[in-house]
Order: structure tokens, then C-alpha cells, then sequence
């Protein structure tokens, strides 16, 4: 293969485009076809050099660096000599157009280019038409050239003939970029629609068939290829995205195409080099002296064909890829790595060295998803080739461990294509991963995305698997793995588990191994071999192991989906994965059908085994039973499962075997009568059992720990059973309710009988509902079950203060499902006839329930650790089931049985509780507004008054608002202002009555007799004031007026104003206002203060404005309505308006009023200017100045935001045109 070479070989000759860029007149050509050329200008010479320049100083490990260095030769260019351009004959299908006073015709740019764009002809077809014209007139045909690449940068401009003739490149530029005029954004790479999405393949494909066609004639001629990359460098260096982009597209894949050119070059030689050889090796009779003649004048020619060649890409990697793999734009940067990826493919003995390898290296550490994904898969498929690796031992020990790193990337699909990666590496160069570096991919095989997880587990498959359990294969076919081969794999399975204590649970490991290793998981009668062999010298953690990998790959293949909580972004099988599913699971259930009674007998002792087996029934094909007669094997099983339910009293176990007993009592089932036989016989056996016991505890005050025992167990297996199947015929609810009632008269049952017992009283009134709903009931019937419901509900509410937490858990959870059952919800679709069983919990009980609710959910847990220790595994389990009690209490608030006053218990724990209950809360609250607006808006105030109230009882009301307490219900308020949202016109209503109530209740109690200090609820006008963001301009000017008259009434003196009342006052003020808007149907005004706060100090507000600017959207600004403009008066000088306006604007930022700024507007003067605003100067004054204060940008997109509401202000007033909602309170909503 042909090398790039270095300018140290003597045979080396200048490039091309730095020949074609030289300036001055093309030396004649000392050919034999020599022509002389015209001169045309120098142009480009100085971009060029210029251009050289900082790519030598850019990068000096280039293998085309002293080429491009030392050459001093020009080439002479093979274009006839011309001394006018020639007027190009007209194509079919194209039109000619002459510009104004232009003697020269030209095709219009956009010919070439839509062409391109519709890609409808042949590519080919295409560039031999182009091709055709040019050499009919070489000037008009690459200016058609040119600006095709103008145009499908999107810009409309073009290259006239004498722009070309007189104008150098970087003034061409200069000029198209004047003459860019975008609309937008986008430009064809990047635009949206149909009609774009194809045009970058079809832009790319034409490049390449253009250096196709050429690479026989233009290529080599020294103009048109010299100019278009020197073109192409210059565009691609510009600050237009859309040139930059482009050209850097088209100059790469440019590059592409000649370095398959090269390729070609490089095999002709070789040919070349063989013919000459054989030629020579000829005796000297049969020797050809004109053949080898002719054939070293054919090697002359492809090595300068190569030089050429090779000048052009020198001139198209240091002038582009360079500069442009580091360029700001991600797309750009992703073009340069995958195009450097494939040259080192193709052309590996040239670019497949470490000074091209070091861009993929570095830019792995790109920040942009894209680009670190194109440098995974140039990676990948350079180590694919084991020809190619033993180049890669530098790179791979220079970016090994960063590699490695991206396994953890926060990019799943990076993640995935650097395990891919490293799995390469690991078929391909043996020993480069250690054990240390394998170590960090094993966890991944947990990952919750299937394609990491999956790729991980081929990793781990290769790496620990493949060398041990290797198949070998004969005559091409691969032979059936040997059982010995088999059973290494589910060993080193269990080691891996088991030894690396990564995770708990074996199916997302099966899961991960399953598109690598299906068929062995797959092996069941190895696994089944494995579990029931006597000498198997397994342990009890192993035997476990094994048997969850069993039942993991029984469900994989039965169900087809990967665990739950692993992700996959497939929707569905394909049919031929419905088919294999299908065949798996009828043969597993062959299979497994005769051994399962083997396993329940040989496990049936320990439940953490049995419990899964019994799970295997789920994804049998039960009806094989029936269609092998198989029914001696279902007798056994039968037999296995009663014994498994009498031996154990663990939920699991019995969970388990009660739905494995459900699944076979299907009518449909021809052996139905035999499994509701076993059924009876099983039950009758625990009634019979618990009727005995229950005597002897109702008969006898003490009972020892063995009868205690034996009784809840089996009320915990009638309990499992029951909820699986109708025992209503075995009359459980009378015994049950007796045992309740004696508990809750006597205190004498045990704990451990009350929470079964409460379980199969609950179960019996839903059997029997359900009963009566497919039925018509009879009155008696309703009533009797109203009764049984009333009745248990008040056993509930006694259990409720039991000294046990876990009855007084296990009944509000009962009381919750059972109120939401017979909630008015039940008569609904038609069931009207059920209204009788309606039931309202009583006061008493509601008030319980949310006492029940105080006591047990929201309370401080403790902290949590690494989250591996047994202790934090028990906190995460309380916090689920006190999640569980919340959702409960909620459901019953949002269905109407519980009163929504209620809500506020709930709610005032929004804030403190966020982390934990959040979610639940959010949703509640959210329910609650859709449910009814207003009410739930006066929820939010009683919730702020309780809170409120409870710290004055608490703290007293001296220094009330200086507590942590109080800042805490600060943030609470914020937050349910959140909550109200964007849509500040349907509730304009809520939020000025919410502040009507809150004034109210803020001065509700006056002050104490014969003091001169403040009500004790004033300080509650702080917490009103997080809602004042959400009111409208003239409401705050009618709330203002509002609070005034209800100041007077309690003799507040104006030249004494209270603190409280004046941080209320300031968030209703229209000095507020910092975001006002130049007058509608004129432009904003962009000029920047001059003096004030710098732009980094209004920055630092900006983090606490995000979350209130999110939820808030933005109304027609309002006019400006300045006095000062109005009247044309002159402006006072910027440096004493901005004083003063600098002076009010700190405090609009939302600062503390403490020292001498609470002094200040805690002037009488302040205070009356607060509550009755003189006019309009002053305020408008300050709004002039702190609209002067904004940031363009900020402006900008202001002004989008207030298009967006002017549609939908369209209908109402005209005084709600005016109205601006983005006011400094609302901007620093956490300063208050």
C-alpha cells in the first residue's frame, strides 16, 4: 500500500493547492502535453499561506507536516490557455440567465442544488452533466460548482464571474456572509421537513461520485480541485455556523473520497510494479523494450498522480480537520471523528499511526454525547481487525483507562458502545484488560437499561465463560455442548453470583447473559440434574442461587421481557420470537411437569427454595396436563403443595402456593374436579384445625407459646387462601369477629392472632360483596352485610390506639380500602341497587384517622447510610410502608369520603417532607385543584394558619419571624404559590381572595390590652407575601387599598408601620416591577445602564428566580407611561437617576430589610407612598430605569414570551392588556 510521504524523501513535491495558490503566472509544463496557462490573480495566495501558517503552529505531529513545510516546486496546471471565458452552451433542462450588464452567462445556482436536494436522477448522471459543461466552459461551470456549495449552506447570495476574477476568497466570504440574511437557525443540514431529511445523504453522495468521475481527468488538473479545497478552507474557518458546517461536511467527505482514490492509486502501482517485474524477468529474446518503456511511464505517472493526490488531502487535513475537530459546534466535531475513523480504516498504512490516532483519544473526553459516540465506533471497528491491532499497543495504553471509564458514562448508549468496545479488545488483545479493569464492567451486568446490562453480560460471557465452556465444532456444524461443559457454566454462573456479592437477586444477571448465553440458560435438564443429584456438594446459599436461576430463565423464555425495573425500548416480538417463546414454554413444561414434585419433596423443609418453586406453575402450559396425561404428575404436585402449606407459615410460601392452587381451579381444565377436591380437603383441614384452637383460646385466659403458634399460623394460611379463593361456604367471618371482639374487650389474644384474624374478616366482607354485586341482593342480604361492615370498621377504630403498631397499621390499612369500597363511589355503572352499603365514616373516626396519620407517617426517620447495611434495608422498608398509609389517607380525601378539610393535615407537611412524600402530596394537591379550585386554594391558607398558629402556641409572638420555623413556612408558601401555575387569569379570582382571608386573619386578634406592640398574627402578612407574585397589577393596587382600610380599624399609626406590614406592602408596590416592558407595537429598548449592579451580581439572583420563571408565564407587557417622557422633559442626569434608582432597586432584588434599609421603608413617608402612590413619576421612573437595567437577551426572550400571551389575553379587557406579571417580587422569590 501506498504511504503518505514526508518531504524528506527526495522524489517530494509541493501540494497541489499550495502550487494552485502560489500566486503569479503557472510555469509551462514540462510534459509533453505542456499548455500555457493564464494567470488569475492571486486571489487566495494570501488565505492560503496564511492558512498554512496556523496549521503548522495548530499541530506538528502530521505525517503531511514537512511536505507541505519544504515543498518549493510549482506545478504547471494542464488548463488550456483561454484570454475570455467562453459562453457555455445551455443543458437541456436548464435555463441561462445574464445579469445586469454582464457579458459572461451563468447558470443559476439553485439548478445544481436542487437537483441535489429532489435526488431523483442518477448521482452519476448528474456530475457527468456537470461535468459535461465544464469542459465546455471551464470558468462558468466551476463557478456553477461554487455555488452549489454557497447554496446549500443556505445562503442566497452567489459568485458572479467577476467576484471570482477580482475578489480574493476571504473577501468573497466576507461578502456572502453580508449577504446570508437567515431567517433562522436552520439552514439545509439542519433544517426540518421531509424534503431536507434526505439532502445531507444525497449531499454526500454527490461529492463522492463527483471525485469518482473526476479521478481519471479533473482530479489532476490542478484548477478546479485546488480551488474548490481552497474554498472549502476558507468557509470552513468562518464564523457562519452554516458555512462552517457545511464546508467542513463536504471537505471531509472530500477527503474520503480521495483517500480511495488513493487506495486505487496505490493497487494500480502494485500492478504496475508486477508487469514491470514480469516483463523483465523475460529472456532477452522475449523482452519488450517499449512495454517496459511504457510501463515506467505509467509508474511515473500514478507516483505523481499519488504526490498530487497526497498534497490535496495534506492541504484538506491541516487546513480543515485540524481546526474543525475542536470546532464549538458538536456536529462538526462528530463529522472530523468519523470521517478520521474511516481513512484509518481504509488507508491504515498511512493514517493508522498515533499522530492521527491521538484526535480520537483526546476527543474522547468530548463533552457531547454524539462525538463520543463516533469515537467508540471508529474504535471499534479498528480493533474488529486483528491485522490492525498490534498498530494500536500505544494508543490502547495511552487511553486503556478512559476507556474503561466510559462504561459509567451518563450517556446509556456511549456506555453501551464502550462495553462493546472493550469486549473487542478482550476477543482480540489478550492480556491488555486486567482483572482490575474487568472489575469495573462487572456491575454493569445489574444496570436497570437492558442494552447496557446486555452488553455487559457479553462481556462478562467472554471473559469468564467462553474460555472454559468453549464449543468446538466439526465438519463446520456446531456439536451439542457436552453435559460436562454444561455444568462448568451454571458453576462459574454460581461463582460469579455468589462470590462477587454484587447484587441479590439472579435474574437480571440471567437476564443480562440471555442474548450471549440463551441456549445454555436455556439447558434445563442440566440445571434440574444439578439440583436433584445427591452428591452435588452444593451449599445452602448455592442450592438457592441455582433454583432462582432456574425460575429466572423459565420466566425469560416463558414471558419473553426482561425483569421488572429493566428498561428496554422495545414494544413487542417480532413473530419469530412469538414462536420460538412458544416452543420454549411448551418445552420447559415437558420437562418440568415430572420433576417439580421431585423438587417440592427434596426443598420442601426450607421456604426461601420451595417458594420460587412453586412459582415455576406461573409459566407452565397448563393445558399439557390434560393433552400429555400427565395427571399422575398433577396428583403428586397436589400432594407435594398440601404438605408444603401445612409445614410453612411464611407469607411467601403461602402466597405462592395459593395462587399455584389458583391457577389449576380454571373450570376451563379438564382435571378441575380433582384440584377442588385437593382444594376442600385442605381447607377443611385448617377449618377443622382453627375451629379446635379457637375454642381453647375463647375457653382458656392463657395460652403457651406453642398453641399461640400454631393458631396464627393457621389463620395465616386461611388468611393467604382466602385471598386467592372464595371460602365464604366455611363461614370464617363469625369465629374471626368473636376472637376480634375479645381481643378488643379483654386484651388478653396475642398480637400475633389478632392481624390474621383482622386479614380474614376483611376478606369475607369483599367475598360477600362480591357475591351480592353479581346478583340481584335482596334487602336483608344488603343489610346484613352493612351491619358485618359497620361492625369491623368500629373493631378498626378500637385496634386504632392499640399499644402494637403493627395492628394499629394493619387496621388503618383495612379501614382505608374498606371506606374507599362502600364509598358513594360503588353505585356507579349501573349499581344503584347497592346504595343501601354506602358508608360515611362518622367524625370521630375521620378525626382518628388523621390523628393515626400525624402519629406514624410524618415523623423524622433516621439517616440513612450507604444504603447496604441491614439497618438501612429496614428504614427503606418503613418508609415504603408509611408511604403506603399516606396514599391511603389521600385516596380517601380525593374520593370524597373523608372530609377535604382534611387535606391540610397533609399538606402542611409539603415542604418538610418533600424528599419522602413529595410525589404523593404533588399529586394529591394537583387532584385536589381539579377537583375544586377554590376550595383547595383555601386548603392551602388553612394549612399556612395551622402551621402558623401552632408555632405561636409554641414560640410565642416576640421574634416570630426570625425562627427557623417561620422560614420553613416561608418555603411552604412559596411552594404552593408554585402550585397555582401559569395560569394567572382563571386564578385571579383565588389568589386575591386567598390574600383578602390572609389580611383578614393577620389582624384578626388586636394587639394586647394597654401594649403598643403588634398583633400577634401580623407576622402571617410575610408568609402572604410568597403569594403576591401571582396577583395582576391592579389587584395589588386594590389589595394595597384593602389593607390600609383594614389597618385603620385597629389604629395602626402611619408614623410607627409595623415590619411585617411593610414586607407585605413592598411585595404589592408597583416599584416591584423590574421586568417592564417597552410600550406594545414598539421596540424594546436595548440600552444598558452605564453604573448600578454589575452583570455578575444580577446574575447571582437569577438561580433563585428559575423555579418561579418556569412555572410563570408572561403577559403583554405593559406601556410605558413615564411622566418625564410624556411631557418631554428632559432627563435628570443618568448618574443621579441611577442612584436613586440603584438605591430602590436593591431592595426590589429581594435583600433582608434589616439595619438601615428597614428603616428606611419603615418611614412614614415610605409607608403612606406604599399604600397610596402619588403618581405615576416616580414609579415610572424606576421601571424606565430598571428596564434599562435588563440584559438583551433577557429582553429577547421576554418579548417571546409576551407574543406567545398576546393570543391568549384576545378576550379580556382592555385593562388586562396592560398587566405584567414578571414583577421583582416574583423574580426574587426566595429573598422575601
Amino acid at each position: 500500500m501506498p504511504t503518505l510521504r514526508s518531504s524528506s524523501s527526495p522524489s517530494s513535491v509541493s501540494s497541489p493547492l499550495r502550487r494552485a495558490a502560489g500566486g503569479g503566472q503557472r510555469g509551462l509544463s514540462g510534459s509533453s502535453s505542456s499548455s500555457v496557462s493564464v494567470p488569475y490573480g492571486n486571489r487566495d495566495s494570501d488565505h492560503t499561506s496564511q492558512g498554512d501558517s496556523d496549521s503548522l503552529s495548530a499541530d506538528e505531529g502530521s505525517d503531511f507536516e514537512d511536505s507541505l513545510r519544504r515543498s518549493v516546486k510549482k506545478r504547471a496546471a494542464r488548463r488550456p490557455l483561454k484570454t475570455t471565458p467562453v459562453a457555455k452552451h445551455p443543458k437541456k433542462g436548464s435555463q441561462m440567465i445574464r445579469g445586469h450588464g454582464q457579458k459572461d452567462s451563468e447558470l443559476p445556482a439553485s439548478d445544481l442544488f436542487d437537483a441535489v436536494k429532489a435526488a431523483k436522477s442518477d448521482m452519476q448522471s448528474l456530475v457527468d452533466e456537470w461535468l459535461d459543461s465544464y469542459k465546455q466552459d471551464q470558468d462558468a461551470g466551476f463557478l456553477e460548482l461554487i455555488n452549489f456549495f454557497i447554496r446549500s449552506c443556505g445562503c442566497k447570495g452567489i459568485v458572479t464571474p467577476e467576484m471570482f476574477k477580482k475578489m480574493s476568497n476571504s473577501e468573497i466570504i466576507r461578502h456572502l456572509t453580508e449577504q446570508f440574511n437567515e431567517d433562522s437557525g436552520d439552514y439545509p443540514l439542519t433544517a426540518p421537513g421531509p424534503s431536507w431529511k434526505k439532502f445531507q445523504g444525497s449531499f454526500c453522495e454527490f461529492v463522492k461520485t463527483l471525485v469518482f468521475q473526476c479521478q481519471y481527468s479533473l482530479l489532476y488538473d490542478g484548477f478546479p480541485m485546488d480551488n474548490l479545497i481552497s474554498l472549502l478552507t476558507g468557509l470552513s474557518d468562518s464564523q457562519v455556523r452554516a458555512f462552517r458546517h457545511t464546508s467542513t461536511l463536504a471537505a471531509m467527505k472530500l477527503m474520503t473520497s480521495l483517500v480511495r482514490v488513493a487506495l486505487q492509486l496505490g493497487l494500480h502501482k502494485d500492478n504496475n510494479q508486477r508487469q514491470y517485474e514480469a516483463e523483465r524477468s523475460k529472456g532477452p529474446g522475449q523482452r519488450a523494450p517499449e512495454r517496459l518503456e511504457s510501463l515506467l511511464e505509467k509508474r511515473k505517472e500514478l507516483q505523481e498522480h499519488q504526490e498530487e493526490i497526497e498534497g490535496m488531502m495534506n492541504a484538506l487535513f491541516r487546513g480543515v480537520f485540524v481546526h474543525r475537530y475542536r470546532d464549538v459546534l458538536p456536529e462538526i466535531r462528530a463529522i472530523c471523528i468519523e470521517e478520521i475513523g474511516s481513512w484509518m480504516q481504509s488507508y491504515s498504512t498511512s493514517f493508522l499511526t498515533d499522530s492521527y490516532l491521538k484526535y480520537i483519544g483526546w476527543t474522547l473526553h468530548d463533552k457531547h454525547r454524539e462525538v463520543r459516540l463516533k469515537c467508540l465506533k471508529a474504535l471499534k471497528a479498528l480493533y474488529s481487525s486483528r491485522d490492525l491491532t498490534a498498530r494500536l499497543e500505544l494508543f490502547t495504553s495511552r487511553f486503556k483507562d478512559r476507556m474503561v471509564s466510559m462504561v459509567m458514562d451518563r450517556e446509556y448508549d456511549v456506555a453501551v458502545e464502550a462495553v462493546k468496545l472493550l469486549t473487542i479488545i478482550l476477543k482480540n488483545m489478550e492480556g491488555v484488560l486486567t482483572d482490575a479493569d474487568c472489575e469495573g464492567i462487572y456491575p454493569v451486568v445489574y444496570a436497570s437499561n437492558r442494552a447496557l446490562a446486555s452488553a455487559a453480560g457479553e462481556f462478562l460471557y467472554w471473559k469468564l465463560f467462553y474460555p472454559e465452556c468453549e464449543t468446538r465444532t466439526e465438519g463446520g456444524r456446531q456439536r451439542r455442548r457436552s453435559p460436562r461443559a454444561q455444568r462448568t457454566f451454571f458453576h462459574l454462573l454460581l461463582s460469579f453470583f455468589v462470590e462477587s456479592e454484587l447484587h441479590d437477586h439472579a435474574a437480571y444477571l440471567v437476564d443480562s447473559l440471555w442474548d450471549c448465553a440463551g441456549s445454555q440458560l436455556k439447558d434445563w435438564e442440566s440445571l434440574t440434574s444439578l439440583l436433584l443429584e445427591k452428591d452435588q456438594n452444593l451449599g445452602d446459599v448455592q442450592e438457592s442461587t441455582l433454583i432462582e436461576i432456574l425460575v429466572s430463565s423459565v420466566r425469560q423464555a416463558s414471558e419473553g421481557h426482561p425483569p421488572v425495573g429493566r428498561i428496554t425500548g422495545r414494544k413487542g416480538l417480532t413473530p419469530k420470537e412469538r414462536k420460538t417463546q412458544a416452543d420454549d414454554k411448551v418445552k420447559l413444561t415437558e420437562h418440568l411437569i415430572p420433576l417439580l414434585p421431585q423438587l417440592l419433596a427434596k426443598f420442601s423443609a426450607d421456604a426461601e427454595k420451595v417458594a420460587p418453586l412453586l412459582q415455576l406453575l406461573n409459566y407452565f402450559d397448563l393445558n399439557i396436563y390434560c393433552t400429555r396425561r400427565l395427571e399422575k404428575h398433577l396428583e403428586l404436585f397436589l400432594q407435594q403443595l398440601q404438605e408444603v402449606v401445612v409445614k410453612h407459615a411464611e407469607p411467601a410460601v403461602l402466597e405462592a402456593g395459593a395462587h399455584a392452587l389458583y391457577l389449576l381451579c380454571n373450570p376451563e381444565f379438564t382435571f378441575f374436579g380433582r384440584v377442588d377436591f385437593a382444594r376442600s380437603q385442605l381447607v377443611d383441614l385448617l377449618t377443622d384445625r382453627f375451629q379446635q384452637e379457637l375454642e381453647e383460646l375463647l375457653q382458656s385466659p392463657f395460652l403457651d407459646e406453642d398453641e399461640v403458634y400454631s393458631l396464627a399460623a393457621t389463620l395465616k394460611r386461611l388468611s393467604a387462601f382466602y385471598n386467592a379463593h372464595d371460602l365464604s361456604r366455611w363461614e370464617l367471618y363469625e369465629p374471626c369477629y368473636r376472637l376480634l371482639r375479645k381481643a378488643v374487650d379483654t386484651g388478653e389474644v396475642p398480637h400475633q392472632v389478632i392481624l390474621p384474624a383482622l386479614t380474614l374478616v376483611y376478606f369475607s366482607i369483599l367475598w360477600t360483596l362480591t357475591h351480592l354485586s353479581e346478583s340481584d341482593a335482596s334487602q336483608k342480604q344488603l343489610l346484613s352485610l352493612k351491619g358485618r361492615t359497620v361492625a369491623f370498621c368500629e373493631l378498626c377504630q378500637s385496634c386504632l390506639s392499640d399499644v402494637d403498631s403493627d395492628i394499629q397499621e394493619q387496621a388503618f390499612v383495612l379501614l382505608s380500602d374498606l371506606l374507599l369500597v362502600f364509598s358513594p363511589q360503588m353505585i356507579l355503572g349501573g349499581r344503584d341497587f347497592l346504595r343501601p352499603l354506602v358508608f360515611f365514616p362518622e367524625a370521630t373516626l375521620q378525626s382518628e384517622l388523621a390523628s393515626f396519620l400525624m402519629d406514624h407517617v410524618f415523623i423524622q426517620p433516621g439517616e440513612l447510610g450507604s444504603g447496604h447495611s441491614q439497618e438501612d434495608h429496614v428504614h427503606i422498608e418503613q418508609l415504603h410502608q408509611r408511604r403506603r398509609l399516606l396514599a391511603g389517607f389521600c385516596k380517601l380525601l380525593l374520593y370524597g369520603v373523608l372530609e377535604m378539610d382534611a387535606a391540610s393535615d397533609v399538606f402542611k407537611h409539603y415542604n418538610k417532607f418533600y424528599s419522602d412524600y413529595g410525589d404523593i402530596i404533588k399529586e394529591t394537591l394537583t387532584r385536589a385543584r381539579q377537583i375544586d379550585r377554590s376550595h383547595c386554594s383555601r386548603i392551602l391558607l388553612l394549612s399556612l394558619k395551622q402551621l402558623y398558629t401552632e408555632l405561636l402556641q409554641e414560640q410565642g409572638p416576640q421574634g416570630l419571624n426570625e425562627l427557623p420555623a417561620f422560614s420553613e413556612m416561608r418555603d411552604l408558601a412559596r411552594r404552593f404559590a408554585l402550585s397555582f401555575g401559569p395560569q394567572q387569569l382563571q386564578n385571579r379570582d383565588l389568589v386575591v381572595t386567598l390574600h383578602k382571608e390572609g389580611i383578614r386573619f393577620s389582624l384578626s386578634e388586636p394587639p394586647p390590652a394597654g401594649s403598643s406592640g403588634q398583633p400577634p398574627n401580623l407576622a402571617f402578612l410575610e408568609l402572604l407575601s410568597e403569594f403576591s407574585p401571582r396577583l395582576f397589577h391592579q389587584d395589588k393596587q386594590l389589595l394595597l387599598s384593602y389593607l390600609g382600610k383594614c389597618l385603620q380599624r385597629v389604629s395602626q399609626s402611619l408614623d410607627c408601620p409595623w415590619g411585617p406590614v411593610t414586607t407585605y406592602c413592598h411585595s404589592l408596590s408597583p416599584v416591584e416591577s423590574t421586568a417592564e416592558a417597552s410600550p406594545q407595537g414598539y421596540p424594546r429598548s436595548k440600552k444598558r445602564r452605564t453604573e448600578g449592579p454589575s452583570r455578575q451580581q444580577r446574575e447571582d439572583v437569577r438561580p433563585s428566580q428559575e423555579e418561579s420563571l418556569q412555572l410563570t408565564s408572561i403577559p403583554p407587557s405593559p406601556t410605558l407611561t413615564s411622566t418625564a417622557v410624556k411631557r418631554g422633559q428632559p432627563l435628570r442626569g443618568l448618574g443621579e437617576a441611577e442612584e436613586e434608582g440603584s438605591s430602590e432597586l436593591e431592595l426590589t432584588q429581594g435583600q433582608p430589610l434589616s439595619g438601615n434599609q428597614r428603616s428606611r421603608f419603615s418611614s412614614p413617608r415610605r409607608l403612606r407612598t406604599l399604600l397610596h402612590p402619588p403618581g405615576p413619576g416616580l414609579g415610572t421612573r424606576l421601571t424606565r430605569l430598571s428596564l434599562m437595567e435588563e440584559d438583551e437577551d433577557e429582553l429577547e426572550v421576554h418579548n417571546e414570551l409576551s407574543e406567545e400571551w398576546q393570543d391568549a389575553d384576545k378576550h379580556s379587557s382592555p385593562s388586562e392588556h396592560g398587566l405584567d406579571l414578571l414583577d421583582s417580587t416574583e423574580l426574587n422569590l426566595e429573598d422575601f
